[in-house]
């Protein structure tokens, strides 16, 4: 019996106990595998996640490759400030890299592109929908100032005035980082523009007589204060609309009737003047030169008389009897060709001899009709 706890209690383990324990001699084997299955997949796990910090570095660098077009430029902003100095900070086209945002910002600047900008005074309140199908909203009773602009003219009128312009930058490095918003700039001074040149011309100057000037001087006004701000900017052109007020449409029509109707009165009275003076000058010239054929004609016949005078004078002074009968004789047959019939002298006494000449037959004269 005393044996039985000895042998209990010896060295021997008992099996039972073992297993309730979960101590053995095969423990440390399964502790080594377990060990070497996750050290192999903590390596595993580990090689991934190396593969995976490669690819995100390489594809945050490869991030900074930009492009630029070709008619663009591009400015790098590290931290804010431009990287480079003169021309080298403007990239021109083609293939460039940057660090990725937030270390580096690409900006990009248009160069030949043509820029538009629109005034936002002026006009009469409307929406770009109504803009691109040319609706308009019904007309007021007047204008509301709160929504609808104007402009003031010089002779103390009202008139609806909106400018376009298209411009191109010409040193975009200065236009995009001198200002704060230069496109606004822009549009500020178009607008100022607008309202500068409106004060100096009459509302008929504006809308009718003068329009081609008043754009002229609208884009005159825009390049002058262009340059004083240093805005770096060309104008290429200046587009200007202008209407009456809506309110008096109706009477600005009448208006243009008229004038138009004057305009072509005083042209059918310049073409009939012009006509009645061509006439006239034709005329004038018709009888000048009539007048010059009548006075060479007239002296030819003058000259040629007296050199037919001068001529028969010699003649004449030998024997005048002779001559005057030869010339009275030429004179009577010339004289005497289409008569009807003459009369020789009445007598061959020394008295005057007596011509008498039947040169026309009487008129024949109707005979009165007598009842039957």
């Amino acid at each position: 019996m005393s044996e039985e706890p000895n042998s209990m209690h010896g060295g021997e383990s008992d099996p039972g106990k073992t297993r309730a324990g979960g101590a053995g001699p095969d423990m440390p084997e399964a502790l080594d595998s377990s060990s070497q299955a996750l050290a192999e997949a903590l390596s595993s796990s580990f090689t991934v996640v190396k593969v995976l910090m490669v690819l995100m570095v390489a594809g945050f660098f490869a991030s900074g490759f930009f492009t630029v077009g070709p008619q663009e430029k591009a400015v790098i902003l590290r931290f804010g400030r431009p990287v480079g100095e003169g021309e080298k900070r403007l990239l021109g086209a083609g293939l460039h890299w940057s660090f990725p945002y937030p270390i580096d910002d690409v900006v990009r600047i248009p160069i030949t592109q043509q820029q538009v900008v629109t005034s936002t005074i002026g006009w009469y309140h409307t929406t770009p929908e109504q803009e691109l199908s040319g609706e308009e909203l019904p007309v007021g009773p007047s204008l509301n100032p709160a929504v609808d602009g104007y402009l003031i003219t010089g002779d103390r009128n009202i008139v609806h005035s909106r400018a376009t312009l298209r411009y191109h930058v010409e040193d975009p490095f200065d236009f995009t980082f001198h200002f704060e918003a230069a496109s606004n700039l822009v549009q500020n001074v178009l607008n100022n523009a607008l309202l500068y040149t409106a004060a100096r011309f009459k509302v008929d100057d504006i809308l009718l007589n003068q329009v081609a000037a008043f754009r002229e001087a609208v884009q005159d006004r825009v390049e002058d204060m262009a340059q004083e701000e240093h805005l770096d900017i060309v104008v290429e052109q200046c587009d200007v609309e202008s209407r009456p007020p809506r309110q008096l449409q109706a009477v600005f029509d009448q208006v243009t009737i008229a004038r138009q109707n004057r305009n072509k009165a005083l042209i059918d009275a310049n073409s009939y003047t012009n006509q009645i003076l061509s006439q006239a000058q034709g005329m004038a010239s018709t009888i000048l030169s009539q007048a010059s054929v009548y006075s060479a004609n007239y002296l030819t016949n003058v000259v040629a008389e007296a050199r037919r005078f001068n001529d028969l004078l010699p003649l004449y002074r030998d024997n005048p009897n002779l001559f005057t009968q030869q010339y009275l004789v030429n004179a009577m047959a010339e004289a005497l060709t289409n008569t009807e019939k003459w009369m020789e002298p009445l007598s061959d006494s020394g008295k005057s001899t007596e011509v008498r000449l039947m040169l026309n037959r009487e008129p024949l004269q109707p005979k009165p009709v007598t009842g039957s």
